[in-house]
């Protein structure tokens, strides 16, 4: 049974305001029938040291992808995964974590895929929560088995694969990582992050995914977001992309749910795929839009 949105004035504005809580909302609704609330952090060991009461811990990485397919796990996981920490299908999920709810996006994302309905973040996620000294817990919640159905993944509608990005080359892609990335500096250890290339995938314009944040980590209201990606008001298709799909999964969340973006796609494979793939063609340098010989994306589109 979904729970009332949270009324909060400063969602007001965004396309789909219910997709967001405060701090507020969620203190006042713990224990609420039809509601859970998940923890899904970068650092999976934060949920041990102190999580909201009632917080079901979702360590990203090994519930939510299968490492023998490298991709995410399928219908028939997901279901189960479910009925193990006790979500109903009805239920209105909360997600926060750690990062700047960047891996409670890329979770809210995956949810997503799956058709589960009532999804929202926690605006200021962990983060927030900590620094207002609410209400913490060490004991992992308990969970009764629920009876989910059996669902299917959606990777049509808003996951995009390398083939689809090779196609849409020339139209709107956003590069969500850092300018450093986008340019194709070296890190610390001398190479790419996660490839054996550096660069961005030609037509890219990069707009990192923390522009879309205030300095405590909360979304930016509606005017400001608009400002930030003002060349892409009238466009519907958009394909965006980061390392490992994580970040861009937080821009697809801000570009569908706050902005009203008719089809925005999450290029999970990223950068670590496209980087690493032979012959798939790069940009380097601070052009917004980096270009590549038409010979190359040719080449590429071809083979």
């Amino acid at each position: 049974m979904p729970i009332a949105p949270d009324s909060h004035p400063a969602f007001g504005s965004y396309a789909d305001p219910h997709r967001l809580v405060t701090t507020e909302w969620l203190s006042a609704n713990i224990g609420a029938r039809g509601l859970k609330i998940i923890e899904a952090n970068h650092d999976a060991l934060l949920y041990d040291i102190g999580h909201v009461p009632g917080a079901i811990k979702l360590d990203w990485r090994n519930d939510l992808n299968d490492p023998v397919t490298r991709d995410y796990i399928d219908g028939t996981g997901f279901t189960e995964l479910m009925r193990t920490k006790g979500i109903e299908r009805g239920d209105t999920v909360v997600i926060y974590g750690d990062r700047s709810n960047a891996q409670a996006a890329h979770t809210a994302w995956i949810f997503a895929l799956f058709g589960h309905e009532d999804v929202r973040l926690l605006d200021g996620g962990r983060a927030m929560w900590i620094s207002e000294e609410r209400a913490t817990v060490f004991e992992p919640a308990y969970c009764v088995r629920s009876d989910y159905p059996e669902v299917r993944r959606d990777d049509n509608t808003i996951r995009a694969f390398r083939e689809d990005v090779l196609a849409h080359l020339g139209e709107p892609l956003i590069d969500v990582r850092s300018a450093a990335e986008y340019r194709g500096a070296p890190t610390r250890s001398g190479t790419p992050q996660d490839a054996l290339r550096g660069g961005h995938i030609p037509s890219a314009s990069n707009i990192p995914w923390t522009e879309a944040l205030t300095s405590d980590g909360r979304f930016r209201p509606h005017a400001e977001l608009d400002e930030i990606y003002p060349a892409l008001n009238d466009r519907d298709d958009l394909i965006v992309y980061s390392g490992t799909g994580v970040r861009s999964s937080h821009t697809w969340f801000v570009l569908t749910y706050l902005l009203g973006r008719g089809e925005v796609r999450n290029y999970d494979g990223s950068w670590t795929e496209w980087g690493n793939s032979v012959r798939m063609p790069i940009a380097k340098g601070d052009n917004l839009g980096g270009t590549s010989p038409d010979s190359d994306v040719q080449r590429a589109r071809s083979r």
